[in-house]
Order: C-alpha cells, then sequence, then structure tokens
C-alpha cells in the first residue's frame, strides 16, 4: 500500500502524537504510525501512567495541548465515577493520588483521551493513523527522504510518501534507515566537555536500564503468590530486591505501606493509579499501584544493539525479573509492622496493561540513539552544579521548556551524574540533523541531548513539547519552502516561527507568573526569548503587575526608541505588551 502524504510521523509515543496533532492543527496532512495498538508511548504501552512533571505544572512549564491531555485525562475519571467530596473540592484532582506526580490514572485512560484529541484530525481527513506498524526501510533520494515503509504484523509493508518525517519512534529506529548520524550511550568527557562525563573513553552500550512495569492490588485475607520465577534467588540478590533506594548520596528505605518520616510517601502510593480514596464507597474495589522501581530495572543488556530475536529474549529476562521483584513483595518483604515476610494478598491484575500477562506492552524505554544535532545540550548547559542563575543556560532559538533533575537508571559501571537541573528550554537546533536528511526531524527522546542531559529531558511533558515543536516546524517549513537550518539561521523566519509556537500555547521561557492566557504571555515570551527583557536570576517571575522602575524604563526606551513606553506609571505587563505591539507595528509598516 502507498500513502501520500504532507508529513509522516514515524512513532506514536507521547512525542509522535504531540507533533501529529500539532502539525494537523496547522492544516497539513499526516500520517502517524504506532507499534501497538495504543498510542501514548512511556503514558500508555509503556505503562508509566505517572507523568514526570515539575513542580509548577498545574499553572505552567506545560504546552496548552499537554493540558488539553491532562485535562482530558481527569475529565474522563469526573464523568464515569462518583468522585469523594474531597476529590471533587481538590484543585487539583489526582485519580492516583500517587506522591511521586501530580498525575497518576489507569494508561487505558491516557490512550482513550489521545484517541479523542486525534478524532476530529481524523474525521476531517487530516491525520491517518497505522497501528502495529514498525519502519523496515528508507528511500532517500540525495539528501533528503523520500519515503519510509513500515511493516505490520502480518508483514504486510505500507510505502509512506511525504515532504517531511518525524522520528518519535521509542529507539530512535528511522536515524540509522535513513543514515542520518546518531550517538548512543555514554559518552566521554573529550567529547562533551561534561565534568562528570567517562574519563575513560566513550561506552556506546551504556544506555539506561529499561523496565517492563506492571500493576497489582491488594485483597486482604487472599493469597495470590505466583510461580517462583527460574533463577529468582540470583535475581533477588544480584538486582538486589530492596526497599532501600539510593538518591543522590542518601540511602532512603521505605515501606510498604506505612510513611516513613521525612520520606514523601509509602512504596504503595509512589506510583499509585488510581487511589480508592478519591471515590465514593464502593465505586473502586480498590487501589492499582504501578510497579516501577530500581528492583525491576533490568541491568541484562541494551536493547539498541540488540538484534529482534536478541530484543525477544532481553524482554522475556526483564518479565522474568519484574515477576522476581513481586514474588519478592509477595513473600519476602519485611511487613510494616514487624510480623513476618511478605504481602501474599499483592495480586498481579492482568486486566489493566492491555496484556494478557499483566506486563506492559512495551518496554518503559529511558534512552535511545540520539540525534547528533546542529545543537547538543550538555550537562554544564543545564546542571543546578554549574548555572547559578535561576534558570539554565539561555536558547535563543528555543521551541518549548522543560525542568526535571538529570535522572540516570545506570548499568553497571555507568557514570553516577544524577542531580538537580535549573528549569531548562529545548533548542530547535537539537531537533534537526548536524548532517544527513535535510527532511529529518527527531520529535521525542532522540533529539540532540548527551546521555546526561537525556536524563532530564525524556520525561513526559518535555517528550510532548519536543514533538509538538517538531510538528510545527515540519507544518511552519512546508508553509515557507524552507528547511529547517533555514529557520534556525535566519532571524526574522526564527522570530515568526517562535511567534507561532507562542499563540500555539507552547511556552518557550520560563516566566512561571505569566502563564498561557495571560494578556501578556505572548509579549513577555517574545521579548524574553529575543534577549530584549529577560528575567532575573533570583527567582522565575516576571512580576506583570508590578510598577515599570525607572531603570527599566530608560533600557527599554532606548532599545524600542521615544513614544513607545505609555507615559506616567505604568505596570510591567502593560510596559511589555506596549514594547511589542510597537515592534509587531513597525514590522507590518
Amino acid at each position: 500500500m502507498m500513502i501520500e502524504c504532507d508529513v509522516a510521523v514515524i512513532g506514536g509515543g507521547l512525542g509522535g502524537v504531540a507533533a501529529a496533532l500539532r502539525a494537523c492543527r496547522s492544516g497539513v496532512r499526516v500520517c502517524l504510525t504506532e507499534e501497538t495498538t495504543w498510542l501514548g508511548g512511556q503514558a500508555t504501552s509503556q505503562g508509566v501512567s505517572a507523568m514526570d512533571e515539575q513542580d509548577h505544572i498545574e499553572t505552567f512549564g506545560g504546552t496548552a495541548s499537554y493540558y488539553e491531555l491532562r485535562e482530558a485525562i481527569r475529565g474522563q475519571y469526573r464523568t464515569l465515577y462518583r468522585l469523594s467530596e474531597a476529590a471533587k473540592t481538590a484543585p487539583f484532582f489526582n485519580p492516583g493520588d500517587g506522591w511521586v506526580s501530580r498525575l497518576c490514572f489507569e494508561p487505558a485512560v491516557c490512550a482513550l483521551a489521545l484517541v479523542g484529541m486525534m478524532l476530529p484530525e481524523v474525521q476531517a481527513g487530516r491525520l491517518q493513523i497505522l497501528y502495529r506498524a514498525r519502519p523496515v526501510a528508507v528511500t532517500r533520494d540525495g539528501d533528503r527522504i523520500t519515503s519510509v515503509t513500515v511493516e505490520g504484523e502480518d508483514a504486510e509493508q505500507s510505502e509512506i510518501h511525504a515532504s517531511w518525517f518525524l522520528d518519535a519512534t521509542e529507539l530512535g529506529d528511522l536515524l540509522p534507515l535513513a543514515d542520518a548520524g546518531w550517538v548512543t550511550g555514554a559518552e566521554s568527557r573529550e567529547q562533551t566537555g561534561e565534568p562528570d562525563a567517562r574519563s575513560d573513553g566513550p561506552a556506546p552500550h551504556l544506555t539506561q536500564t529499561w523496565t517492563m512495569p506492571f500493576v497489582v492490588d491488594i485483597c486482604p485475607g487472599q493469597d495470590h503468590t505466583i510461580p517462583r520465577p527460574d533463577g529468582y534467588e540470583q535475581m533477588r540478590d544480584e538486582q538486589p530486591f530492596t526497599l532501600t533506594h539510593t538518591y543522590g548520596s542518601r540511602d532512603l528505605t521505605y515501606k510498604v505501606f506505612e510513611r516513613v518520616e521525612d520520606l514523601p510517601g509509602a512504596f504503595w502510593t509512589y506510583r499509585r493509579i488510581l487511589s480508592a480514596a478519591c471515590f465514593e464507597p464502593d465505586e473502586v474495589a480498590s487501589d492499582l499501584a504501578m510497579i516501577n522501581w530500581p528492583g525491576n530495572d533490568f541491568k541484562g543488556g541494551d536493547l539498541i544493539a540488540a538484534t529482534p530475536d536478541e530484543r525477544e529474549e532481553l524482554i522475556r529476562r526483564a518479565k522474568d525479573l519484574s515477576r522476581g521483584l513481586l514474588y519478592w513483595l509477595q513473600t519476602e518483604v519485611p511487613r510494616d509492622d514487624g510480623s513476618g515476610h511478605g504481602y501474599p494478598e499483592l495480586r498481579l491484575r492482568t486486566d489493566v496493561l492491555g496484556t494478557e500477562d499483566g506486563l506492559s506492552m512495551m518496554p518503559y524505554i529511558r534512552e535511545s540513539r540520539r540525534l547528533l544535532a546542529r545543537t547538543t545540550v550538555r550537562q554544564q548547559d543545564v546542571a543546578a552544579t554549574h548555572q547559578q542563575g535561576s534558570r539554565a543556560a539561555d536558547f535563543t532559538d528555543s521551541v518549548g521548556v522543560g525542568w526535571y533533575p538529570i535522572d540516570i537508571h545506570g548499568m553497571p559501571g555507568d557514570v553516577a551524574a544524577t542531580g538537580p537541573t535549573k528549569p531548562f528550554q529545548i533548542p530547535l537546533g537539537a531537533l534537526f540533523p548536524r548532517d544527513g536528511p535535510v527532511n529529518l526531524l527527531a520529535a521525542c527522546k532522540n533529539i540532540g541531548t548527551t546521555h546526561m542531559t537525556n536524563g532530564c529531558y525524556r520525561l513526559h511533558p518535555v517528550e510532548w513539547n519536543i514533538g509538538e515543536a517538531a510538528g510545527a516546524l515540519a507544518a511552519f517549513c512546508l508553509g515557507e519552502s524552507c528547511s529547517a537550518a533555514a529557520v534556525h539561521e535566519q532571524e526574522g523566519r526564527l522570530r515568526r516561527f517562535q511567534a507561532s509556537l507562542l499563540a500555539a500555547g507552547i511556552p518557550l521561557y520560563w516566566f512561571t507568573d505569566v502563564p498561557i492566557g495571560h494578556a501578556a504571555f505572548m509579549a513577555t515570551q517574545q521579548l524574553a526569548v529575543d534577549g530584549t527583557w529577560q528575567g532575573g536570576g533570583e527567582d522565575l517571575l516576571f512580576r506583570p503587575d508590578g510598577a515599570l522602575e525607572d531603570g527599566d524604563r530608560v533600557r527599554l526606551t532606548e532599545s524600542a526608541g521615544s513614544g513607545v513606553m505609555p507615559v506616567g506609571p505604568v505596570s510591567r505587563g502593560d510596559a511589555a505588551l506596549a514594547l511589542q505591539e510597537a515592534r509587531s507595528g513597525a514590522h507590518e509598516a
């Protein structure tokens, strides 16, 4: 089968869905492919339905469409269930009430929400979705990709022809097929200049560990102990299976159901995806907890370098590891009250993750191939130890924002570089190749990062923003008949593209008190990214209601010319609006 479209998005994870949605909403025709039957990647088919977000996420730091997804998830629970009074009145309803995330939910609910968001584009004829399809070949004509061939489970192939191709696959599978430059694993200090990178040369095999999550509930008085997995004792001792978790320089020891003083919560509520207490009595039979813990992080091999047969064997072993952790929880974990060991009442749920065995459809992938991009984000650009202000390094080509610690779940022998970051930006230059196909964009965790910075750019809202920016860029380049490099290099095009992102509700700079929807949102964002009026080093605020100080008035008047600033006292927000309006008028003239 041959398919023709404007933009082909290969991979239906969070980045791929966001890319397809933004491109469609920009008016172009899109073909989106997905290996499984669920869109959503790490939030659905990979089982991690507890969003890894940042402290300001309810009001700032996500895109408008990401907030649309979050509200669609919450809306399904409000519609289908009777909520408890506490949940009804909660300012930000969290169905799972897990302490690691402000939004925890069942994966199928997110998958359904994503379909609902995509449905209008399908009905309008702008979007075609191919499920159970993976890329197997790329055709190039010189420096351009002309088609990507995808293959279904029945070996039937479809050839997708498009003007732009976006790699949103979980392992960056399009990059080698397209002969684009890429890297994997841990770089050396010599390669990146990162202070905590390897001192003894690169290690391409040292990608982050990956996981096969599972979901359990609790059935008091019942015994749901699974058969002991083969090799259990070795897994238990080598992994090891423990409730002591090392984070940075601290060893944190949790209990299963009880909260330990000075720790944020119990093991059970860590990634709880459904809390019975959020609903009326008997509305939900039991809590559901998703288990994604160091105990089932698989350290036994790299999926990227594996052949298909080797990959299948690695996944089988990773599933056994997850079963081993469950068996340990059922039989050997110390009980909170000291009365013995094991909770046989923990039941593996085989009706939550869309699989018969109760394990996720796909591995939870933390690290893929990474594009050798025009811009590579390095540790020193984002790490709190190297950025002394309130924000990370400034990227004037910003296409989005994110914030998460550098969080590396390392293989044996990997660097130990987990640590805080400053709120950062996503540079446009990280989305397109340094060399290689000119109509290829990275649209998920395969952008131009390093092994270390991938550890903070790989999370749910950041991946969504990356994909949405890539979809917007492809549509913009189609409209302007230009390359991604032209947008990056030409000031006028870059600012027009950034204005289109802001109009779509994609923040580019960290001003937490000027959220999407604020009258001064676009003005303050544009003035910040072009360097005219940026934030101070003490916090993430713009203070739009504060009075414009004389020093700022003089500086801005010198920049914009006389007659732009209102006469007399004026707020900072109104000053930003006046300055941006004057600039817009000058451009139109």
